[in-house]
């Protein structure tokens, strides 16, 4: 297991990030153990949760595997969504909420600070800058170590930043972007702006939700699944493009000798701007398909032909001619 710089925080995370979303839920008591144990064995040091998952349970289990080397382990968890809780002032990145949100996630995880704490989503309703200003006072307690963003738009993380700076706030350290193969709508401006800012990247779904394992395709469905059981997933993932995607990768990584999960993982962790992206697991066997993805060699000459299975989105202004010899001005 190798391991990178986050962004300019000087914490250097492995090449794999775990997210424990499974723990707690898809995955029992004992399997999350069995995951936790086998993730420190190959040498992942950073974990990811979040109080959504499971109710909170997930933190919970997190904190219960870790608690005898927490110092050695870099922690990520996010607010926003519902946790615990039910009531109309249980979600959103308020003031009131948050602060509330990091006491309780605290408890959870059975530990005195958070390494890098998302907030899980833009909040549209509240202003960003009681949100930002939550996030300094929590790092002045010492309750957080470093804010960060997860589905921000890169307008959204821009303003994030300059209102940290005009405030002397510690700023955002890094990103939590969705990017797979039929998802690649970050390398228009959230990738390349990650890159010019030096923010860490921790991109979650390198695996499409299981589109990018081998078990779907045009004319392949399995019988359960993410993409099977959970409607939000199945509409993220509806366009039937995506799934003659999926037959063209798994098709290649076949003429490679590559699984499909190692292949994509891989694919996805080469991006320069990236730092380590998000694995997750239900089970063992999953586990050790993703973890596959370090042994891949992934060259110049592969990761184009991967990127060249999937449609790339147009550049952000639109002027598709500045990537050909058919321009004037570009230097």
């Amino acid at each position: 297991m190798d391991y990178r710089f986050l962004g300019h925080t000087g914490i250097r995370v492995s090449e794999l990030v775990f997210g424990t979303m499974s723990f707690g839920g898809d995955a029992d008591e004992e399997t999350s153990a069995a995951l936790y144990r086998r993730c420190r064995e190959a040498g992942i040091n950073t974990f990811d949760c979040a109080d959504a998952y499971a109710g909170g349970r997930s933190e919970e289990l997190l904190g219960r595997f870790m608690a005898e080397e927490r110092d050695q382990i870099v922690l990520a968890t996010k607010g926003y969504f519902p946790g615990a809780g039910a009531g109309p002032n249980d979600r959103g990145s308020s003031r009131f909420h948050l602060v509330r949100a990091v006491e309780a996630s605290l408890k959870r995880l059975d530990t005195d600070r958070i390494d890098i704490y998302f907030v899980h989503r833009f909040d549209d309703i509240t202003r960003l800058d009681e949100t930002l200003r939550a996030l300094e006072d929590l790092v002045r307690q010492g309750k957080i170590l470093h804010p960060a963003a997860s589905n921000f738009a890169a307008w959204q993380v821009a303003k994030g930043l300059g209102l940290q700076s005009a405030r002397d706030y510690e700023p955002f350290c890094c990103i939590q972007p969705m990017y797979n193969l039929v998802k690649r709508q970050a390398e228009v401006e959230i990738l390349p702006q990650a890159a010019a800012e030096g923010l860490g990247v921790l991109p979650y779904s390198p695996l499409g939700a299981g589109l990018l394992t081998g078990k779907y395709g045009s004319a392949k469905r399995p019988s359960g699944g993410r993409l099977v059981d959970s409607q939000m997933y199945a509409i993220r993932y509806a366009a039937d493009d995506y799934y003659g995607v999926a037959d063209r990768f798994c098709a290649l990584a076949q003429t490679r000798g590559v699984a499909p999960a190692a292949l994509a993982i891989a694919w996805v962790a080469a991006h320069p701007a990236v730092s380590a992206p998000l694995i997750g697991a239900r089970n063992l066997e999953q586990l050790e398909g993703c973890l596959a993805a370090t042994e891949v060699e992934m060259d110049d000459e592969l990761y184009a032909e991967i990127a060249a299975l999937s449609p790339a989105p147009p550049p952000a202004t639109d002027r598709n001619e500045e990537s050909s010899d058919h321009n004037f001005g570009a230097r």
